[in-house]
C-alpha cells in the first residue's frame, strides 16, 4: 500500500490544501493528513477544531485519515508507515523552502520519498494566514475554503 502523509498546520484548511489531498489521491492509496503542533504558535483555530474540520470535510472517504503530531514530520511519517511526505507548492518560494526541508529529510529519514504538487493555479494566491485576516475582518470566503465547511463552526 502507497502511504503519503501530508503534513502541515493547516490553520485554517483551504481549497488549495484540499486540491493537494484530490491530486494525491490519484498518486496514493491512502493519505494521512497530518496537523503538526508548534507549542510557539497560537493559531486561529484549537488544534482538535483543525482536526474535527478535516474529519468533517473528508466523512465517507476511508482512504483519508487525521492525526495530531509532535516533533519531526519524518519521524511521525516513519511510525504512521508512511513511505511518502505529500507537500504542494504554490510558488518559487515555497520550492526554495521545500528543497530545503526534502534534502534535510533524505539524510534524515532516506526510506521517505518527497512528493511535490503544484498547487492549481485558481489557488496560488490562497493561504492559511489570508483566511485567517478575512475571518479577522469578516471578509468573504467563498471560493476559498471547502464550500460544505462554515468556518464559524470551528471557531
Amino acid at each position: 500500500m502507497r502511504k503519503a502523509l501530508f503534513p502541515g498546520s493547516f490553520d485554517p484548511f483551504t481549497l488549495g490544501h484540499a486540491a493537494i489531498v484530490e491530486d494525491g489521491l490519484r498518486l496514493f492509496d491512502h493519505i494521512i493528513v497530518g496537523i503538526g503542533v508548534n507549542s510557539e504558535k497560537h493559531g486561529m483555530l484549537s488544534i482538535e477544531n483543525r482536526r474535527r474540520l478535516v474529519e468533517d470535510l473528508y466523512a465517507g472517504e476511508p482512504r483519508i485519515s487525521v492525526d495530531i503530531y509532535e516533533g519531526l514530520t519524518g519521524e511521525f511519517c516513519r511510525r504512521a508507515g508512511a513511505g511518502f511526505l505529500l507537500r504542494g507548492m504554490r510558488n518559487t518560494v515555497d520550492y526554495e523552502y521545500e528543497r530545503n526541508m526534502m534534502l534535510m529529510n533524505q539524510k534524515l529519514f532516506p526510506e521517505i520519498t518527497t512528493v511535490l504538487l503544484f498547487t492549481p493555479p485558481q489557488y496560488v494566491a490562497v493561504s492559511s494566514s489570508m483566511i485567517r485576516e478575512l475571518v479577522q475582518y469578516g471578509g468573504d470566503l467563498s471560493g476559498l475554503m471547502p464550500h460544505n465547511i462554515n468556518i464559524k463552526d470551528y471557531l
